[in-house]
């Protein structure tokens, strides 16, 4: 191939183009090739000044320094071009990309690095910035961009952070320009955007440089900036970029003056620019928060100024976004939106001279209350146009209406007793507490008249306009709360309750409730739990051992060794992902394949995500590395891991060819016998990509199967009682053969009088439907039997992703947050949230995915046909509204104002859209790593931006949201938590996620937040540090429930904390560095015997210390403490604990002894990574309730306790990694088990010699 030489343009694009095309072969040289690409970039980017710098200056530029700088072009073309001619003859030598091709491209690195030391070094850089400047604001707006390219190539946050900045300066200067600012006003900004932008070059390359040292070892993850950049890089912002130093500002301040005295009447320029206005003011946005960030202590009332200033930025970005709303607004408001913006960056700017801790300058205080004072005018008279406050012909939502009353009615007690409204003009106690009563006594009406306004319209009537006015109550108190001027409603609300309340009196005296009742089926649902407990999303509830059988043996036996595909097709409901399941965790299947892993596609996928749903199922431990991975590396690691291996991939609910194509690339084919199984619903998917493929349709349930599945659910293994034997019959044959309609109804049988079954029946056959459409059907009748407390509780699962696992406990927090759970006498609401959702467990309509080692579930989902009707039935009780793609009917087209609103994958700019549609919000739920650049509704009670990933920065916005109850945000490179977060008075879940890499240091305002339940990070390598300063005089936290905590050991302040802790139930702790004189090392005894209500305790790290444990403790989980097994019997004596896991060097030493009658209710034990630990001895009274014991890698342990075979009730035995004498021990117990007459006990072995026990023993594992 001839490279185009015509310019240096073509001539870098060739060089890329063809590194490009090298990578994508897999040639192993990823790294060099990556490092290549950005020296080339830097290369170009040089090139690029230089000729940015001759068009700038040829008329000024002495003719010896221009023709150098020709020279210097055309030596940097030479280099390109005689270095990738050699690469692209090596290359074609070798077709198997041998060491050649590494060591060409290491020559080629070698030459660019020399090149900038001898020619594009500081002297010559500081040469070009002495002598010379670029005049043009375009050219230096070119040169941004091109360094901005290099910047983005590095990938690292110090570099991403300069990156944003320099976007900054460039935003500042089209800002600038569409302003009318120009000649003499601009060049000062000019020629300090160029200084900068030529400094963030020179620490690129300098960074860059540094890597060659890395090359030999060919990886990339090794290398860091060396550690003289970032400080540079720091420096390089706080002095250059941020106006810190008063030349800076000064420069700033006179751009901005400019821009404000060149004002016109003319708006078209703003109306043909208005993106250059919101970017700028975007910047602005990121540049106050990263100025607030470090001000811990600064005082409330500048915060919360600050905090506004944001707020007003974001709305009216929003407004120049939407071209709707912005045509809305007037001449003069238009106009004045780019006079706030330079009142705003002046304000701003000169915020960083002064440290705002130590207060504001006489003059900036000034002009901060008149920017304040103008964004309200604005806010306001955006108002008249796009009401954000409305309370008229607001789409309620119309499910658990009692439900929501009782939630109002909880705020209102708790609002009268606070000290938000105390002296408040616009809520005197005595008018909360009148609406509070007027509303408990409607309520009760309601309560009254529940079972009769179906059949009566002036009963309907009056219940819709009682619940319209609840929401109004709560919008117009809620609304006023964050300072929006809405307490004039409160009189008009009130008004409408007293006509309500005479209303109310009137129906009660014109109708007589005496021996009224309610025909039909709705009064009979009542609660009639079932007999058996529900299955496990793997149990086998689809009766087909043929179908099992067949699609076994075409995977292991039948057809051709090479790659092949099974598909298994059918209609939803037939149970497609049951019959895989099962396949695919057969003994036969697993000994068969060397690897196996399962993916499940969906409607709604990315290749990212199946990726690394297919390496995480391989090599479970990697699974936070394959997630950081680039797609393109996640193919290729794909391709490694399976390449000479014998395979079965599972593709899970595949809706298209496409999602197939971008996977085959990955997919090797070594001639051994891999298979890829496939479930569709689609007939001839299959066909598309694999035309000789064998499909599998898979058949209905007859009725005789379909008959003894729904014995099984409703009845276990005693079957049907003869009187229900007729009418339970007739009712498995109306299910038409669907497994899932099977089941549904047997939850609706579970909670319904005997008497009443006839009833189901009618209404299963009540009308002629499609078969597709009967599965519907089905959820309906059982959605209408629900509780009103659970409809919210199902629906809910409609705002998570299909086909993936929801965490349990996250669950119930969100349940708990959005008022779906209601209070009820002697039970925390966790506990009640548990209730609910066994409930929706029993009555088939939930699947438990994950359950705990104690029992109970850990994780749950739903089918996608349930999942497809909760998101229906959500949209159409305006429970939920969900953004899809940006061609989703849902979008911009509902006048209903949804209380809550769930992100799926709709783009960044139709969300900013879509949320002035939203002002009434109440929840938003995010699932994508998008930024967050749009204005937030001020009423969020849930917030949780799932994967989007706050570097270095805590959100400051999030502390406007008075209401929040639940906070969920994933942090990186944070160490504290601000103080203003108890600004969030009633937040009872702060969620933290993400590989944060540091403990979190909560401010002393921590105990401030007396509504905290949950204070809860997902990595168990990170915890909050609670303050130690002033814990005499600080108030406890008498509410938390689950903490995860973080501690120096060697403190004194550990017990004080505690006591203050009084009701934690769940307790992860870890160790922490010191951050006090330490009082002993290592030897202490750490107290938790005073959490009198704490069931699960956590340890890590602490290492030779000693422990006392609370008496009601019942799961302890020790990881790294190093306790000598002397230590074992002070957990023995816990005569609560049920579940004990001793992981990773927990205890030390070679030989645990037991003595008598320890561990008395112990129902699982686990054991993991004891290095040293050989020999085990107990006694037939030790453990006389164990269910299940689990030994992990415990390489020296000789065998497992023989006596074990003698307990009554141990059901699984799972050994891993362990010797084989560990194996002949646990099938010794088996078998023992087996002659006392107990054929339950079921072992689980691996990677062992041995491997396997009998295929009856793994069935249903």
């Amino acid at each position: 191939m001839e490279i185009s030489c015509s310019s240096s343009t073509n001539c870098f694009e060739f060089a890329l183009e063809y590194l490009r095309r090298l990578d994508d072969t897999g040639t192993g040289y990823i790294y060099l090739v990556w490092n290549l690409k950005i020296g080339l970039r830097l290369l170009q980017s040089f090139d690029r000044y230089l000729t940015l710098w001759r068009r700038g200056n040829h008329e000024t530029c002495l003719e010896q320094d221009e023709e150098e700088k020709d020279v210097t072009s055309s030596r940097i073309q030479d280099l390109i071009i005689k270095r990738m001619q050699d690469l692209e003859f090596v290359c074609s030598e070798c077709s198997d990309h041998s060491t050649r091709v590494g060591s060409e491209l290491i020559i080629f690195l070698k030459a660019i690095k020399l090149f900038f030391e001898t020619v594009i070094n500081e002297s010559c850089i500081n040469y070009l910035l002495d002598c010379y400047w670029l005049p043009d604001p375009e050219l230096v707006i070119d040169f941004i961009d091109s360094v901005s390219e290099i910047l983005e190539e590095i990938k690292e946050s110090h570099f991403k952070r300069l990156d944003e900045r320099l976007m900054f300066l460039k935003s500042f200067i089209r800002f600038a320009m569409l302003r009318g600012v120009e000649g003499q006003q601009l060049i000062g900004l000019l020629i300090h955007t160029e200084e900068v932008s030529m400094k963030a070059f020179r620490l690129a390359s300098i960074s860059w440089s540094d890597c060659f040292r890395y090359i030999v070892r060919r990886d990339c993850s090794g290398h860091n900036p060396p550690p003289e950049v970032k400080p540079q890089i720091s420096r390089l912002i706080s002095e250059k970029i941020n106006p810190t130093e008063p030349q800076v500002l000064e420069t700033y301040i006179h751009v901005l003056t400019a821009s404000k005295l060149s004002i016109s009447s003319d708006t078209s320029a703003l109306e043909k620019s208005k993106q250059t206005v919101a970017d700028f003011m975007d910047r602005l946005v990121q540049t106050t928060m990263e100025l607030l960030q470090p001000c811990t202590s600064t005082p409330v009332p500048i915060m919360d100024q600050m905090l506004e200033i944001v707020e007003g930025l974001r709305l009216l970005t929003i407004l120049l976004r939407h071209q709707e709303k912005f045509k809305e607004l007037c001449h003069e408001m238009k106009n004045l939106i780019g006079v706030v913006a330079c009142d705003a960056a002046v304000v701003i700017f000169s915020l960083f001279v002064n440290p705002i801790e130590e207060g504001l300058a006489k003059e900036t205080d000034l002009a901060l209350f008149h920017l304040l004072k103008v964004l309200k005018l604005m806010r306001a008279e955006f108002t008249q146009v796009h009401p954000l406050t409305s309370v008229s012909g607001f789409g309620f939502p119309r499910i658990c209406e009692l439900g929501s009353m009782d939630f109002l009615l909880r705020n209102l007690q708790e609002l009268a007793k606070s000290d938000e409204i105390n002296g408040s003009n616009a809520f005197p106690v005595d008018k909360i507490q009148t609406i509070q009563e007027d509303f408990e006594f409607l309520r009760s009406f309601l309560e009254k008249i529940k079972e009769q306004r179906n059949q009566n319209e002036k009963l309907q009537a009056f219940w819709s306009h009682v619940m319209e006015i609840a929401y109004k109550a709560e919008l117009v108190i809620d609304w006023t709360l964050v300072g929006d001027g809405c307490e004039y409603f409160l009189d008009d609300v009130a008004r409408e309750i007293n006509v309500m309340k005479i209303e109310a009196q009137e129906i009660y005296d014109s109708i007589s409730y005496v021996g009224e009742t309610i025909k039909g089926v709705t009064k009979t649902f009542t609660r009639v739990p079932s007999q058996v407990a529900v299955a496990a999303y793997n149990e086998e509830l689809v009766p087909l051992d043929d179908e099992v059988k067949t699609i076994t043996d075409g995977l292991t036996r039948e057809g051709s060794r090479q790659l092949d595909v099974v598909p298994i097709v059918g209609m939803p409901g037939l149970g497609k992902t049951t019959l895989a399941n099962i396949v695919y965790n057969s003994p036969s299947v697993m000994l068969h394949f060397n690897i196996r892993a399962w993916c499940t596609v969906s409607q709604s996928y990315s290749m990212h995500n199946m990726l690394v749903q297919i390496l995480g199922g391989i090599e479970s431990g990697k699974l936070e590395q394959y997630q950081k991975m680039d797609e393109h590396d996640l193919a290729v690691k794909l391709k490694q891991v399976l390449l000479r291996n014998k395979y079965l991939l599972v593709l899970d609910d595949l809706w298209d060819a496409k999602a197939w194509n971008l996977l085959e690339r990955s997919l090797p084919d070594d001639a051994n016998g891999s298979r890829i199984l496939i479930t569709s619903r689609l007939q001839n998917l299959s066909l598309q990509f694999k035309p000789d493929s064998k499909v599998h349709h898979l058949r209905r349930l007859t009725d005789e199967e379909s008959w003894n599945l729904l014995q099984k659910k409703l009845f276990g293994k005693k079957g049907c009682p003869p009187r229900l034997s007729g009418v339970a019959s007739q009712i498995a044959k109306s299910c038409r053969g669907l497994p899932l309609t099977v089941v549904l109804v047997a939850g609706i049988l579970a909670n319904t009088a005997e008497d009443c079954w006839k009833e189901v029946t009618k209404s299963l056959t009540s009308s002629i439907v499609l078969d597709d459409e009967y599965c519907m059907k089905t959820l309906e009748l059982s959605y209408t039997h629900l509780p009103d407390d659970l409809k919210p509780c199902i629906l809910y699962f409609g705002a998570f992703q299909e086909d993936k696992n929801v965490p349990v406990r996250r669950l119930f927090w969100l349940w708990i947050s959005e008022g779906f759970v209601r209070k009820t006498e002697g039970m925390r609401l966790e506990d009640v949230a548990d209730d609910y959702l066994k409930d929706l467990v029993d009555r088939s309509l939930v699947i438990v995915s994950e359950q705990r080692i104690k029992g109970g579930a850990k994780a749950c989902r739903v089918h996608d046909l349930v999942h497809e009707f909760c998101v229906k039935k959500a949209q159409e009780e305006n429970f939920l509204h969900i953004l899809h793609s940006q061609n989703d009917c849902f979008i911009l087209t509902s006048p209903s104002n949804p209380l809550r609103v769930c992100d799926r994958s709709a783009r960044n700019l139709m969300i900013r859209e879509s949320m002035l549609e939203f002002p009434n919000a109440r929840s938003l739920l995010w699932f994508k790593e998008d930024d967050l650049g749009f204005w937030l509704p001020k009423l969020l009670r849930v917030l949780d931006l799932g994967k989007l990933v706050f570097v270095e920065c805590f959100p400051m916005e999030v502390l406007l949201f008075a209401h929040l109850r639940y906070l969920a945000l994933r942090l990186y490179l944070i160490d504290s938590i601000p103080a203003a977060i108890a600004d969030l008075s009633r937040l009872q879940t702060f969620l933290v996620r993400g590989e944060n890499v540091s403990d979190l240091l909560l401010p002393k305002t921590i105990w401030n937040m007396k509504t905290l339940r949950h204070l809860w990070t997902t990595n168990p390598e990170v915890g909050f540090i609670f303050p130690v300063e002033n814990l005499e005089v600080s108030s406890g936290l008498d509410r938390l429930d689950s903490l995860s905590l973080a501690i120096d050991p060697s403190s004194q302040s550990l017990q004080k904390i505690l006591t203050k802790l009084p009701n934690i139930r769940r307790l992860r702790c870890k160790k922490t560095a010191s951050r006090e004189e330490p009082t002993r090392v290592g030897d202490g005894i750490l107290m938790f015997d005073c959490l009198n209500q704490l069931e699960s305790l956590t340890l890590r790290y602490f290492d030779r210390y000693r422990f006392k444990f609370p008496l009601n403790l019942k799961k302890l989980t020790l990881r790294i403490t190093k306790q000598p097994w002397s230590e074992i019997s002070t957990i023995g004596k816990l005569l609560k604990l049920e579940v004990l896991k001793l992981c990773h060097n927990s205890f030390v030493g070679e030989a645990w002894e037991m003595k008598e009658e320890e561990f008395p209710k112990l129902r699982v034990l686990k054991l993991s990574r004891l290095c040293g630990f050989c020999s085990w001895t107990s006694s037939s009274d030790n453990f006389p309730r164990l269910e299940k014991l689990i030994v992990h890698n415990c390489w020296m342990l000789e065998e497992v306790p023989s006596c074990l075979g003698q307990c009554p009730t141990l059901e699984m035995i799972e050994v891993s990694g362990c010797r084989e004498s560990v194996v002949n021990s646990v099938k010794q117990i088996q078998q023992e088990q087996i002659d006392m007459g107990n054929e339950i006990l079921k072992i689980l072995i691996e990677d062992c010699i041995d491997t396997w026990s009998s295929s009856e023993d793994e069935e249903g594992w």
